[in-house]
């Protein structure tokens, strides 16, 4: 079942240190973002936990990989060995986002462990950034949606895409769901060694 017990990463306090680091007041990032700045203050004191869509909307009003949501101070390498009990989990309204060591590697490569419970997605909005995305379905079902057509994968499936292109996913089953994702080849602003938590 759901791994409630793995270690995670404090999103808020994350959010609003890139926020800080950049010079970025609440009321700019609820501007940029479409946020309300209630809503921000929220998410940066842990009182909500933010979806995956609206994640992706504050990393791109901080003008910052999603990656940058798994903070940590590694290396770059060009082999990376990361065991399971060393993954940065990332946790979001019934789900996990699992780091698996793209965030020390060299290379434009970001491959993550989605676990998703029932009715688990990544938001009403739709995802868009560069590069391409491929899926794996691990365990149980997952919708995936990419320009209006979507796409029903089971245990064994996968698809790929140009991440251009605009998309969302779902566990539209009663049972837990499990997911490889690796985005790969975006463009170089984007690879996180650059935004390797550095104020900018």
């Amino acid at each position: 079942m759901f791994d409630r017990e793995a270690p995670s990463v404090y999103v808020g306090q994350l959010i609003r240190q890139l926020r800080e680091e950049r010079g970025v007041s609440i009321r700019e990032l609820s501007r940029k973002s479409g946020l309300s700045a209630n809503a921000l203050s929220m998410i940066e004191r842990g009182l909500t936990s933010p979806s995956v869509s609206t994640l992706y909307r504050l990393t791109d009003a901080l003008n910052v990989p999603i990656t940058a949501l798994f903070r940590q101070d590694h290396a770059q390498k060009t082999i990376v060995f990361r065991s399971v009990s060393e993954r940065t989990r990332v946790p979001f309204p019934l789900g996990i986002w699992e780091e698996l060591g793209g965030e020390a590697f060299t290379g434009r490569m970001q491959p993550f462990m989605l676990t998703l419970e029932s009715s688990a997605e990544s938001g009403p909005e739709k995802i868009v950034h560069t590069g391409s995305e491929f899926v794996m379905c691990i365990r149980g079902n997952l919708d995936y949606e990419v320009e209006g057509k979507i796409y029903k994968l089971k245990a064994g499936d996968s698809l790929l895409f140009a991440a251009r292109l605009a998309h969302r996913w779902q566990n539209p089953g009663k049972t837990v769901t499990n997911a490889i994702i690796v985005l790969s080849g975006y463009d170089e602003y984007e690879q996180p060694g650059i935004f390797h938590y550095q104020p900018s």
